[in-house]
């Protein structure tokens, strides 16, 4: 057996030699395995922020050195930040497992057919990465072999319709905690637009569209529960689907003011909804369409090819009597979306309209189907030059409100006034197109809708059969008849949890961790660690702490106090303990929480129980 160590040698619990692990004696070594000294570790914090850094979270996750740059949107995990990175992780792991998900683990190299049969490549291919090989050989084509997957759907779908086919098997749900791959063509605020990213992400597999609302909602419980534990306020919101499809879709939102996109609510009736999707009730369900005011009339409008050159003299049309024609090309085909000309197009409402890409036109392509050029453009009866050259004509619902406007006569330099929405304008169908505002009406209460800054941390879609359609994914029922699975996916922005964390956890010395996801939660700050009844002490109440459940890191550098705590406030980490020669004289040592002010002294000889209690307090209030 190895000798019982003597409490107090220095080569133990005194500042250890080089390269010496602290150990502490035999009984208390299972519970003190993690116990780490800063002197041994490695946390390389800085005094000045990276010039890069825009944003606090990307200044702070360097400066406490969680991670480094490697490249644009690449960074090493350094050890501190792959701690915090590994809890958050596990938090993400129980809540699947709790709600029923089944871990597995899928290639982050995809063979390029798989997504070329699947439903999104054409609108995927542009931000992802093809993984072909390095050689100094000539590719036999500009099509990749294989990509990068920035998601799986492509990837489980095949995967489960090979091994899944009977209703007994069903519903299940696959999710992996793995790095993915997007190419971004400007990555910025650190981990928050990364091109090399850790993501969970889930796949739910049913039997029934009810049965898919049943897996939705179980996830979305399961997602709650996550970043309540993690220690952030996520916000669930209406979503538009973009890419992946599906019926309908939530955003988690963290709220920050360097979020990247707009959350439209209203706190009393709980609404919200991100930019993309938020809707208003400023039409009014029983608008009754305006009368026409009288015949169209053309008139000249030479130079005016702009909403507020028209509002000037000397033709003084407000822009709310306007009607604003934008032109689209959606699959190769051209489509006209009319707007309020007050309003703004929400570009992301137009994926209701079934196409698989679109853009806007160019002026080249729209004079041969209009006849005339961006500034004169219109969309009444008869005055298209190919009106069968159109996919359609697509309305926003708030044009009704102007009933009778001007539009342009499709001849350059010339407009119509008296256009009225029902007899004269040439439309296929109305939708919700336009960017709601702050201070319209919100959709279920008729209250003022207000606006803030998120960071999206995760999303959920109900998919239907989009992907089982095209991988002809069935199972078959009691009846032996084939059915298409119903599908649903999920995914959590781990790294990007880590960060929004920080931006909404820090104040000006530092982070700010919460007690789940902080990669200690228990900082001693040992003053005068040549003294080995001080270097023992510390031991003590690491051990106290490691017993009801806090990871500790004690810092035993031969440091300034200065330095310690100011370092200590920079790494964030929850519970600080101070431990000084003079304390020791006193018979004290120092008490102090990060999120707080107060530094408390406690008696040595209740240090330990004291310790103790506020672990577990503070354990018992982050669930």
């Amino acid at each position: 057996m190895r000798p019982r160590p003597t409490r107090g040698s220095p080569g133990e619990w005194g500042r250890p030699s080089p390269g010496k692990p602290l150990r502490p004696p035999e009984a208390g070594a299972s519970l003190l395995r993690f116990m780490k000294l800063w002197s041994q570790f490695f946390v390389p914090t800085l005094k000045e922020s990276p010039a890069d850094a825009e944003i606090a979270s990307h200044k702070l996750l360097v400066r406490a050195g969680l991670v480094r740059k490697l490249g644009g949107g690449l960074y090493t995990y350094m050890p501190l930040g792959l701690r915090a990175l590994q809890k958050i992780t596990q938090i993400c792991r129980e809540e699947m497992d709790s709600a029923g998900a089944i871990e597995l683990w899928m290639p982050h190299v995809h063979p390029v057919e798989l997504w070329e049969q699947g439903p999104r490549w054409a609108a995927a291919r542009e931000i992802m990465f093809r993984a072909d090989s390095a050689g100094d050989g000539k590719r036999t084509s500009k099509d990749p072999e294989f990509v990068l997957g920035p998601t799986h759907e492509e990837i489980i779908t095949p995967l489960v319709k090979t091994e899944i086919t009977s209703y007994r098997d069903l519903p299940k749900n696959f999710y992996q905690i793995a790095t993915k791959f997007r190419n971004e063509i400007r990555p910025r605020y650190g981990l928050m637009r990364a091109r090399e990213f850790i993501m969970m992400d889930a796949y739910s597999f049913d039997t029934t569209d009810e049965g898919a609302v049943r897996s939705y909602l179980a996830m979305k419980a399961a997602y709650e529960k996550f970043f309540r534990r993690v220690g952030t306020q996520a916000i669930a919101v209406e979503a538009d689907t973009g890419v992946m499809g599906g019926s309908f879709s939530h955003e988690f939102m963290v709220p920050a003011e360097v979020g990247d996109d707009d959350v439209i609510y209203n706190e009393a009736s709980g609404y919200a909804a991100n930019r993309e999707k938020a809707t208003s009730a400023l039409v009014p369900a029983d608008l009754a369409d305006s009368a026409p005011a009288g015949a169209v009339e053309e008139f000249a409008t030479p130079g005016a090819v702009t909403i507020a050159a028209l509002e000037a003299a000397p033709f003084n049309v407000p822009a709310d009597r306007q009607f604003k024609t934008l032109v689209y090309v959606g699959d190769g085909k051209p489509f006209l979306v009319i707007l309020r000309g007050c309003d703004e197009l929400e570009e992301a409402k137009l994926g209701s309209l079934g196409f698989t890409l679109f853009r806007p036109a160019t002026p080249e392509e729209i004079v041969p189907v209009l006849g005339a050029k961006p500034g004169s453009l219109g969309a009444t009866r008869g005055s298209l030059k190919e009106p069968g050259a159109l996919a359609g004509v697509f309305a926003d619902h708030a044009i009704r409100l102007i009933g009778n406007g001007v539009t342009g006569a499709n001849k350059d330099g010339f407009h119509l006034r008296n256009v009225n929405v029902s007899r004269d304008l040439a439309i296929t169908r109305f939708g919700d197109f336009r960017r709601v505002r702050v201070g319209e009406p919100d959709p279920k209460s008729g209250q003022p809708l207000q606006v803030r800054r998120g960071i999206e941390v995760g999303h959920i879609f109900k998919l239907g059969t989009k992907y089982s359609e095209k991988f002809n994914a069935v199972y078959t029922d009691d009846q032996k008849q084939s059915h298409l699975m119903v599908m649903g996916c999920y995914g959590i922005g781990i790294s990007r949890t880590m960060q929004a964390v920080i931006e909404q956890s820090h104040d000006a010395d530092g982070i700010v961790w919460p007690w789940n996801c902080a990669p200690f939660q228990v900082l001693i700050c040992v003053l005068d660690p040549q003294l080995p009844e001080a270097m023992e002490l510390a031991r003590r109440l690491g051990a106290a702490a490691e017993s009801t459940g806090a990871d500790v890191l004690i810092d035993d550098r031969a440091e300034r106090p200065g330095v310690k705590f100011k370092d200590a406030d920079l790494i964030g980490l929850p519970l600080r303990l101070t431990i000084g020669g003079k304390g020791l004289k006193e018979g004290v040592i120092e008490l102090k929480w990060r999120a707080g002010k107060d530094v408390v002294k406690v008696p040595v000889a209740e240090a330990e129980a004291r310790v103790a209690a506020e672990v577990r307090e503070a354990a018992a209030r982050a669930g």
